[in-house]
């Protein structure tokens, strides 16, 4: 009897083995999980790289170079960063059907998969902006009134009040807005491509820059609305002007011909 209960286990026993099994378990998932993990992103973004380096070797190289270093024919992609590279390709502008003032955007050739593959291989030749997330181009909940003070200090110049776009110097021009999605709206105030100035996040932080997508996108909605009657591609003083001119000063030479064709007629008779 005394041997059977000296071998008698205390009761918090089964507690303690537990939870240093836990313990143990936890350590080992602390110990492993992460590096695994870790790993396995490293891997991923290697192999996307090596798949966008192919990718480039075939559509790239003959002008930006076979290493990014940029030719007579393109200019360097080192720093670019992945961005650039989704914005240019995503909207079609890249590869480039033929040099000229300003390459115009164009049904897109890659898939989103190859066009992110792409980013990757560019994006490893130096650092550079990285493509947005969606959170951070997603506009709801914005500041359209703020966004509208944002872009006509900013974009109207080029873009026009309402971003219908207008014509720029040596042939080159600046696009219309509308339809353009939030993400190459973003991507094009990170990376300035051709003669757009660039507005990095320490220039112009991302909320404001989800202002200003918030903002093109209400006024070229199916629910904005003209009250000056017909918007005349909201083109502003010049394009009022012009129609104001052409029709008004026609309807004036009209009325005078008339006048004086029924003024003449009258003596006669």
């Amino acid at each position: 009897m005394k041997k059977l209960s000296a071998r008698r286990r205390h009761p918090l026993a089964a507690v303690v083995v537990l939870l240093l099994a836990l313990a143990a378990t936890g350590g080992l998932y602390a110990a492993f999980a992460p590096a695994g993990k870790a790993q396995a992103d490293e891997t991923a973004q290697s192999l996307a790289i090596d798949e966008g380096k192919k990718l480039y070797s075939v559509g790239c190289a003959s002008c930006h170079g076979t290493g990014g270093q940029g030719t007579s024919d393109g200019p360097s992609l080192v720093g670019v960063g992945s961005a650039a590279v989704d914005f240019q390709v995503g909207t079609g502008r890249m590869p480039a059907q033929q040099p000229g003032a300003q390459v115009p955007k164009k049904p897109v050739v890659y898939s989103q998969a190859d066009i992110d593959q792409l980013a990757a291989y560019v994006a490893s030749l130096g650092a550079g902006p990285i493509t947005p997330t969606d959170s951070q181009v997603d506009p709801a909940g914005a500041d359209v009134a703020k966004g509208g003070d944002l872009f006509r200090t900013n974009c109207a110049q080029c873009h026009n009040f309402t971003g219908e776009g207008g014509a720029l110097t040596h042939g080159k021009y600046a696009p219309n807005l509308e339809g353009v999605s939030p993400k190459h709206i973003y991507q094009a105030m990170q990376t300035g491509p051709q003669s757009m100035p660039s507005f990095p996040d320490s220039t112009m932080p991302e909320q404001q820059k989800k202002d200003i997508i918030a903002y093109i996108k209400t006024v070229n909605g199916d629910d904005a609305e003209s009250p000056g009657g017909l918007s005349l591609g909201g083109l502003g003083p010049v394009s009022e002007g012009l129609f104001a001119w052409v029709f008004g000063l026609g309807a004036l030479v009209a009325i005078a011909v008339w006048v004086a064709a029924h003024t003449a007629k009258a003596k006669k008779s």
